[in-house]
């Protein structure tokens, strides 16, 4: 698919001073420019949502094994259970 960022210039009607740039040019430009960070954005965006949904994951399945391994620890008559989710050491 060509976008019309991608068109040769050759194809846009050019100013007689070679120098000069097209009517239009600058603001084709810029809206190029925002076009291609706005595709790169939603790259980044994607990418960002993925990684935070694959944390998310490993974090519940660290979270089972914590609990499911703190559920299998044989205690002592006497000793004082200790809540490893509480914070306090």
């Amino acid at each position: 698919l060509l976008t019309l960022c991608q068109l040769p210039v050759s194809v846009f009607p050019a100013a007689a001073d070679p120098v000069t740039m097209a009517p239009g040019s600058l603001e084709r430009e810029t809206w190029c420019n925002e076009h291609m960070l706005h595709e790169r954005l939603d790259i980044i965006e994607e990418k960002v949502i993925k990684t935070v949904e694959h944390l998310e994951s490993e974090v519940k399945s660290l979270l089972n094994i914590i609990s499911e391994t703190t559920l299998n620890i044989p205690t002592i008559p006497g000793t004082p259970l200790i809540d490893v989710f509480d914070g306090q050491y």
